[in-house]
């Protein structure tokens, strides 16, 4: 599985730090950018190309700025995309096993770089559980978007 990867220039170096650290852990990262550092970037420029590639894909992504709230708000305004912050292990884990997340925000300036690869690689490792009250929301959901 493809594991997509982008950040404003608040998250630029944090991003930079976990793709490092998620390619040794063995996942497939595809990084959408920026590149390069530009102070002036603006988070939705990256977040929903993100999200579009993420619910075509089927697959899963980490976005991540200053607070982690923008760049959600802005991946959630992609039809499939269930975009989530993650400030803490369980948290991160939760979204994944009840929520069946597919994006998880990541606020750099909130989270040491130990913590967020922590609680990214965690994230990624955690399966939907599949539950019957958990599938029903969710298709809630699915309905309310249609």
């Amino acid at each position: 599985m493809i594991v997509f990867i982008a950040s404003d220039h608040g998250g630029f170096k944090l991003k930079e730090e976990l793709i490092e650290y998620l390619t040794k852990k063995g996942h497939n990262i595809r990084d959408l950018g920026p590149f390069v550092l530009n102070k002036e970037d603006d988070y939705p420029d990256f977040a929903i190309p993100l999200a579009e590639a993420v619910v075509k894909s089927k697959s899963k992504g980490i976005v991540i700025c200053r607070n982690g709230q923008g760049i959600c708000i802005a991946v959630n305004k992609v039809k499939g995309a269930r975009g989530v912050t993650g400030f803490s292990i369980k948290e991160a884990k939760t979204t994944r096993l009840d929520d069946d997340a597919n994006i998880l925000s990541l606020p750099a300036d909130y989270l040491d770089k130990g913590m967020a690869k922590k609680i990214a690689n965690v994230w990624l490792n955690t399966k939907f559980s599949h539950k019957k009250r958990h599938k029903r929301r969710l298709n809630k959901v699915r309905l309310y978007e249609k």
